[in-house]
């Protein structure tokens, strides 16, 4: 198609490697939001676990063995065995700290002895859960006085406590402390059981959907070429039209006319002829001229022959018979331009010629035709009246649609134009064609 480059195998790859990679991108995202949230499962179900042993093995092992002495003070027999029970059925590899309080803050036993018989004040959710029997989990606040030696055991610990009763019903606190790093290690142990089905998902799905994306990009290029070749037929029966209707003018119509001038003329140069004669030769003269001109404008005979340049100077001339001064410059056109492409921007110079020659009121029309990269660019300017968006608008509304016009046909050719214009400061007509 006219300075349209078709789209190839690099293009299919080029798109569905584009597809193949946000591809990767939506799993690693997923892959890693599976993983933050999987961790986060993990945690909870590990804290919910430590709230479970807690909850067993201070109401099964520890409140059984708790006596009203152990508060008074008055049985050490019952520290001692509690001491006991704590150091060999509580503790383990994960839960490394036991603190039985009193309601005041009063440590009564603990695995570490220098602990016992201090006294703190509890905060408000210890108390909360002294007072509803609830038990409650936290991440410990190792600056906190009562849990300076837990500092020396880790940097992150588990708290978890909950009230236990002696016979009587005196309420106690019982407090134990869980290493973090094994609540966090559960979080990823289930990452990991899952990882190998989310991701093997995902990246299945991803290698199912490649060939799949092949396949469309493949059936979109075969698409594309195919408006692309109507494009062009309609292009090449465009020209085909044009050039059959010059022809037809040229061996027609201007032909008879010419038959009617000679014979006029002849008629004119009799002894007996009236003016009218002589007037009508020459009214049909130069409706010839401008048939002629037509003809040209509808298919310039040397554009193929001859080259871009030589039938846009024809153009210029033709045009500078008039009142305002036209100007060339082609020096920059490499040769030889397509022809799809010279008759392009031979027609884009017709219409901007055209237009600055009966609606500019110019003194000076310069036309620059160049090779520029990989674009042939046409540049028309005069120092005409100009316009605005709103002129334009309402010439097009009036029926003079010609710039719209060449938009369109520029456009299916595959190329771009713009237009600059500024009222009393005249107007810029560029049109850029890209080259095969």
């Amino acid at each position: 198609m006219l300075g349209m480059r078709r789209p190839g195998k690099w293009l299919v790859a080029r798109y569905v490697g584009q597809f193949a990679f946000a591809g990767v991108v939506a799993v690693v995202i997923v892959g890693l939001a599976t993983a933050i949230a999987s961790r986060r499962v993990g945690e909870r179900e590990a804290i919910s676990e430590a709230r479970t042993t807690t909850l067993i093995k201070a109401e099964g092992l520890v409140e059984p063995a708790l006596t009203d002495g152990l508060v008074t003070g008055d049985d050490p027999a019952a520290q001692l065995r509690v001491t006991s029970i704590i150091g060999e059925d509580v503790l383990d590899a994960t839960l490394i700290r036991v603190k039985l309080w009193t309601a005041d803050g009063r440590i009564l036993v603990s695995d570490e002895p220098r602990l016992v018989g201090t006294q703190f004040a509890l905060d408000a959710a210890e108390l909360a859960a002294l007072s509803t029997g609830r038990i409650e989990a936290e991440v410990s606040d190792l600056a906190a006085p009562e849990n300076r030696y837990e500092r020396e055991l880790g940097t992150k610990l588990l708290e978890v406590y909950l009230p236990v009763h002696t016979p009587t019903g005196i309420p106690l606190l019982f407090e134990a402390y869980y290493r973090y790093n094994v609540v966090q290690a559960n979080g990823s142990r289930l990452w990991r059981s899952f990882a190998p089905i989310a991701l093997g998902a995902l990246i299945m799905l991803e290698v199912v959907q490649i060939p799949l994306a092949w396949s469309l990009a493949r059936r979109l290029r075969q698409r594309l070429r195919e408006r692309e070749a109507l494009l062009q037929r309609a292009l090449e029966s465009s020209e085909v039209e044009r050039r059959q209707i010059a022809s037809d003018l040229h061996d027609g119509v201007v032909q008879d006319l010419a038959g009617v001038a000679y014979a006029l003329s002849a008629r004119a140069r009799r002894t007996d002829a009236d003016e009218q004669s002589a007037e009508l030769a020459a009214t049909v003269r130069e409706t010839i001229r401008s048939l002629r001109s037509l003809v040209i404008d509808l298919y310039p005979p040397n554009l193929r022959e001859e080259g871009l340049e030589s039938a846009l100077r024809d153009l210029v001339d033709r045009a500078a018979d008039g009142e305002a001064r036209v100007e060339l410059d082609a020096a920059g056109l490499r040769d030889p331009v397509p022809d799809r492409v010279a008759a392009l921007i031979y027609r884009a110079a017709q219409e901007a010629l055209r237009n600055a020659l009966q609606h500019a009121g110019a003194g000076l029309i310069r036309v620059r035709a160049a090779a520029e990269g990989t674009y042939a660019v046409l540049e028309v300017s005069d120092d005409g009246r100009g316009f605005d968006a709103a002129t334009l608008a309402a010439r097009e509304a009036e029926g003079h649609v010609g710039l719209k016009a060449l938009r369109g046909v520029v456009a299916d050719g595959g190329g771009r134009v713009r237009i600059d214009s500024v009222p009393g400061a005249g107007t810029t007509l560029v049109v850029e064609v890209l080259l095969p």
